[in-house]
């Protein structure tokens, strides 16, 4: 689905910030159109997002109480071999009832997996060619494939934005990579607008470890100010694009009014590394 401003959206001002960046505000209306793929992703791009999927690897906590990091909440339930610390108050009522105990009528505790949820905001506005379409594509092919068994929905925004995935579907990264570089490159940049549809979809799968991951260079010139969205959000991390004109200071902004990471990416490289800082954060 994408959402698309209509045309004679009145243009608001202009505000020229350090370092020559422009940030626009507009008040533009949008409505809801189809896309559709058409499997226009280049082999050797694809290739290149399947190999970094397959070196990305975000920690999580193990199913062991000795683990402190990571995602995963501390909770009682019963010994399975590998557990050591005994939850002693709920192993005597168990044994109360069972004089002769099995093995699961020890209580233990462990460090329980918690699904996360993950929105993915990308920036493909301007030109989505050579470096800067390899890095979005490592970015969506990692995290489709690492995040299989969680809840992930995928955006695409320039002053418009189309949601190629939402929560509950679960579609190949072969098939969010063709979705994606199906949509024209356009000029301008909303982060708002986007950042309010990954709040929406947000609020659909509440979640202990719940957050958006906005891939943008973060020069802002359409749509309203995305800092008050931003605070809004349970969490809103930034990987800013370095690859052409960029906005350090919006980035930074965003991340603290999200109480998230920025990371910046300059090449595909970059990726890995920089979404393994963002999720052991």
């Amino acid at each position: 689905m994408v959402f698309r401003s209509r045309p004679g959206a009145r243009a608001g001002h202009q505000k020229q910030r350090p370092g020559g960046t422009a940030e626009g505000f507009t008040d533009e209306v949008a409505e809801l159109v189809p896309i559709e793929a058409t499997d226009t992703l280049d082999a050797e791009v694809r290739a290149l997002a399947r190999q970094i999927a397959s070196r990305l690897l975000i920690p999580r906590a193990k199913k062991d109480a000795r683990s402190q990091r990571g995602a995963g909440a501390i909770a009682s339930v019963p010994y399975r071999r590998g557990s050591d610390e005994i939850d002693l108050d709920k192993t005597i009522e168990m044994l109360a009832e069972r004089p002769v105990p099995e093995d699961e009528d020890i209580i233990v505790r462990e460090r329980v997996r918690t699904r996360r949820s993950v929105v993915l905001v990308v920036d493909v506005s301007g030109s989505m060619k050579g470096e800067r379409i390899r890095t979005a594509a490592a970015i969506v092919g990692a995290l489709a494939g690492e995040l299989s068994n969680d809840d992930l929905a995928l955006i695409a925004f320039w002053s418009d934005a189309a949601v190629l995935q939402t929560f509950g579907q679960h579609q190949s990264p072969d098939r969010l990579l063709d979705l994606l570089t199906s949509i024209p490159a356009r000029g301008l940049t909303n982060v708002g607008f986007p950042l309010e549809l990954a709040a929406q979809e947000l609020r659909k799968r509440p979640a202990q470890d719940a957050r958006v991951l906005l891939l943008s260079d973060c020069v802002h010139n359409a749509g309203p100010d995305p800092r008050p969205i931003a605070a809004l959000l349970p969490r809103l991390d930034v990987m800013l694009d370095l690859s052409g004109e960029h906005d350090t200071e919006l980035a930074r902004d965003l991340t603290r009014a999200g109480r998230g990471v920025l990371q910046t990416v300059l090449t595909h490289r970059d990726v890995a590394p920089a979404l393994t800082r963002i999720f052991t954060a």
